[in-house]
């Protein structure tokens, strides 16, 4: 009985690989018919939270580590303004960064780390904010390079840094699907109502709720519900619940070791939680804007609002 319980779960699990694998073959073919062209642009998925310590950077890793399980090409970003910290959670120590690509010392497969699973990490993309300001132009090169990004991966997870600063908002704007992490603490929820607020001038359509450390599913909804009452009543909005993750001390572990959760423990609580949440990703996760890659989009942005404040000033 045991041998065939296991065989049907293995077959099950390798008819949902298939599946989701035929799923994201048949979406390059839609991109591909829409754009009447032979270049591809990646779906773009960015997590980010009102506050710090809500578990923003540990869900953008362990999210791409369940998407490329899933045979999807990952790229993460770390778009973080500060000192970024992806390389180091996958057990890497990159030396070069983005930064050094948009000087001119190195080229982009010199920085891309190889992480978990296949995963490319990108270190260093927050100094990318340093050509939002409109005081750097992009060269021709440098745009090739972060379009063959694109194009040579399925998805871009963006582990973000604090929302109030403009290159942040550009970046939530440009994506396809923005997750606002948040925990139950009361901080964290007014938070993330902050983020929402911030954002519902602009990416309003694809801001999606995500509740870290619940106790159980109850909870987590109940959580989303408080939000939504905010939401609706201030903002005229109801984002929607992209899921949420248990409260799994195996994530501390994971962090301890400098492993990610979905290496060391991916059936673990929380790992099959992110693994759902991958899941749901892959198969309902827009492309909002089929013909206009990523990054064309976000300078774009930066160069309209610069004009913008030159306008008004």
């Amino acid at each position: 009985m045991t041998t065939l319980d296991g065989l049907l779960t293995e077959t099950l699990h390798s008819d949902q690989a298939r599946r989701l694998r035929g799923l994201v073959e048949q979406r390059q073919q839609h991109r591909l018919a829409a754009n009447n062209s032979t270049t591809t642009t990646a779906t773009v998925i960015a997590v980010t939270s009102g506050k710090g310590g809500v578990g923003k950077s540990c869900l953008a890793l362990n999210l791409s580590i369940a998407l490329a399980r899933l045979d999807v090409r990952v790229a993460l970003l770390d778009t973080s303004l500060g000192l970024g910290h992806l390389d180091l959670m996958c057990g890497l120590n990159g030396y070069w960064n983005l930064g050094h690509v948009l000087a001119g010392t190195r080229r982009l497969p010199e920085i891309t780390l190889e992480g978990p699973s296949g995963i490319h990490v990108i270190p260093g993309a927050g100094r990318l904010s340093e050509f939002s300001d409109g005081g750097k132009p992009i060269s021709p090169d440098i745009s090739e390079q972060l379009l063959t990004l694109e194009t040579g991966h399925d998805v871009l997870v963006l582990d973000t840094g604090h929302r109030e600063h403009p290159f942040v908002t550009d970046c939530l704007s440009a994506s396809d699907t923005v997750l606002v992490m948040t925990t139950p603490e009361p901080t964290a929820l007014a938070d993330a109502y902050a983020t929402f607020k911030a954002m519902s001038r602009g990416a309003s359509g694809h801001l999606q709720t995500l509740v870290n450390r619940a106790e159980s599913a109850r909870v987590a909804e109940e959580i989303h519900q408080r939000l939504v009452r905010t939401t609706r009543i201030f903002l005229e909005a109801e984002p929607p619940l992209a899921g949420w993750i248990p409260d799994d001390p195996e994530m501390a572990l994971a962090i301890h070791n400098r492993t990610p959760l979905m290496a060391q423990a991916p059936d673990s609580p929380a790992g099959r939680a992110i693994s759902q949440l991958a899941t749901r990703l892959v198969y309902h996760s827009p492309k909002a804007s089929e013909s206009i890659p990523f990054f064309q989009q976000l300078f774009s942005s930066c160069h309209h609002q610069d004009n913008t404040r030159v306008t008004t000033s």
